[in-house]
């Protein structure tokens, strides 16, 4: 079963590094189908998170990809909403949450699919940090409640705004690491964490993460991409879909 997680863990956040996205959206849902509790598998996606897309901002950040001044607000908010979020979820049901996973599967898998890109001229260049602190609250409030990182949530919401694709990449390989780390401490403090998958996964995570990084700055076509990430968060949604049901 280690080895399994360390290869799942390895591919998944290779192939979401590629978008910008924390695997853990796909992650989670992976581990309650091999049989890991939910409310064990979220502190394991959230600090997989953490540890896996630390390393590919590090990278944006020393080839100057980053817009810092896009990214703070989303951070600030984020992190105080991921703490929240977590602390709630410790009163939701465990099959409630399933359905909201779901629900945020098949919201960032169709945006992904369907979302037009633009010229390069058309893309917005302004920053409105009200909108940006906004986007922030609400991913942060999702990535703590499901364990996800919030990616899954800021990057179809910032391509709703205009923004280019490959600067939100940067953005949310910047952001998901605080906003899963204060959503990790939050179900550490309640005593959810399994250290043994939790290391594997995230070893895993570090190193498909930085291969993926390198990979997708490789004049690499983000539309594909953005498909083959919504081919696969879609079919995560209809197997819980029939889990649940």
């Amino acid at each position: 079963m280690n080895i399994i997680i360390f290869i799942i863990s390895f591919v998944a956040a290779f192939i979401f590094a590629l978008g910008g996205v924390g695997a853990a959206i796909i992650l989670i849902p992976i581990f309650v189908s091999l049989g890991i509790p939910i409310n064990m598998a979220k502190p394991i996606g959230l600090f997989y998170n953490t540890v896996s897309l630390s390393g590919a901002s590090i990278s944006n950040i020393k080839h100057k990809r980053l817009d810092f001044k896009i990214g703070i607000p989303i951070i600030i908010s984020s992190f105080i909403f991921a703490a929240a979020g977590a602390y709630i979820s410790k009163f939701i049901p465990a099959n409630i949450i399933l359905i909201l996973f779901i629900g945020f599967l098949l919201f960032s898998g169709f945006m992904f699919l369907f979302h037009k890109g633009r010229s390069e001229d058309a893309y917005r260049k302004d920053r409105p940090y009200f909108y940006l602190l906004l986007i922030g609250a609400f991913a942060g409030l999702l990535s703590g409640m499901l364990g996800i990182g919030g990616g899954g949530i800021i990057s179809p919401l910032m391509l709703m705004m205009g923004f280019h694709p490959k600067k939100i990449t940067a953005i949310t390989a910047f952001v998901v690491p605080f906003s899963s780390f204060s959503g990790f401490i939050t179900y550490w403090a309640m005593g959810d964490v399994n250290w043994i998958i939790l290391i594997i996964a995230s070893i895993g995570g570090v190193l498909g993460a930085t291969l993926g990084t390198m990979v997708m700055h490789k004049n690499l076509n983000h539309n594909h991409v953005k498909k083959i990430l919504a081919v696969i968060l879609l079919v995560m949604a209809i197997k819980l879909i029939f889990k649940v049901i």
